[in-house]
């Protein structure tokens, strides 16, 4: 990625509507939250949400946690049953996200729930993120504020020593008070304990009167679903084969491009760019929606030009070659 943001670094009093400025702009903005510091992104923006998955190194595109302001933010992009519902009441503002069924009309992108039809949603306590939502108005992704595979950060000086370049914006609220990322619960057809957190099992299963089942353990396997933040699986895969480092296209292809140039056959087929410029952030925030609709078009197969295998074109890449994974 190119580096040589001016990364700045304000006090949490009185930073909540310059954060909110710098994410209305499609600025990336670390902030506290209780469990650790949040790198944030506008989660109804695609293209900010590349520049955050961009900016962490982050190996794939797995879905992100959603962040909102109250019960009644999450109920405009997800869907409670009982179940859920009663999680929420019981443990919101706090530690436990919530997977759940997108609602009709979610404004979170495609890019952010990794073209899954739910969505992660999660309440933070920590009064600065409180303040930085209530500002900002809409949902906001926030993955731990640190380069992928490094320590979660616990402090503003924790994120500048990862993040100082990548991002725009740190809002310090001095250290938080939980230290690890928050429970994650899959509010399926049984309630699935997807990652443990800050919120224990046992406080849970008290609530639900039941007990919380274990993830699959092929839940990391090709063909797996992703059910979580973090946990890498296959994402949204098409129903229409996919061809990748197409050199020329065949008869009855749609044609997934990149870059300025064609290949040859696509004059006459349905053709989606993700950039002609050959911008990788583009291209990241146009993927999961490009493939979507080029599997709505009934072509017989969707041939795919090369992506450059760099920066956020290996996450482009590990996301082409698992939706090109024959399905039985």
């Amino acid at each position: 990625m190119k580096l040589g943001l001016k990364t700045a670094i304000l006090p949490a009093s009185g930073a909540a509507d310059t954060a909110a400025r710098c994410l209305e702009g499609g600025g990336l903005v670390a902030f506290p939250t209780e469990t650790v510091y949040g790198l944030g992104a506008d989660a109804t923006n695609a293209r900010a949400v590349a520049r955050l998955y961009e900016a962490k190194g982050r190996p794939s595109f797995n879905p992100l946690i959603a962040h909102v302001g109250d019960l009644q933010a999450a109920k405009r992009i997800a869907r409670f049953d009982d179940r859920s519902l009663r999680l929420a009441e019981a443990f919101w503002p706090g530690p436990l996200t919530l997977v759940l069924p997108k609602a009709p009309g979610c404004p979170v992108s495609d890019l952010a729930t990794a073209g899954l039809e739910t969505v992660a949603v999660r309440v933070p306590a920590h009064p600065v993120a409180h303040e930085i939502l209530r500002a900002f108005g809409k949902p906001i992704v926030a993955p731990s504020a640190n380069i992928s595979g490094h320590v979660s950060p616990t402090t503003a000086e924790h994120v500048f020593g990862d993040l100082s370049g990548r991002i725009d914006l740190i809002v310090d609220g001095g250290p938080v008070s939980v230290g690890v990322e928050s429970t994650i619960v899959g509010c399926f057809e049984t309630p699935l304990l997807l990652r443990p957190g800050g919120l224990p099992r046992e406080d849970i299963e008290r609530v639900l009167g039941e007990k919380l089942a274990r993830v699959p353990e092929d839940h990391n396997s090709a063909e797996a679903l992703p059910l979580a933040p973090g946990m890498l699986a296959s994402h949204y895969a098409p129903h229409t084969p996919v061809r990748l480092n197409a050199h020329r296209l065949e008869a009855g292809e749609a044609l997934l491009a990149f870059g300025p140039r064609m290949i040859p056959g696509s004059e006459r087929a349905s053709v989606m760019n993700l950039s002609e410029a050959g911008d990788l952030v583009e291209a990241a925030a146009n993927l999961f929606g490009y493939l979507r609709e080029l599997d709505a078009r009934g072509s017989r197969a969707i041939a795919v030009m090369a992506v450059p295998n760099e920066g956020l074109g290996e996450a482009i890449n590990d996301r082409l070659q698992r939706a090109a994974v024959p399905r039985s």
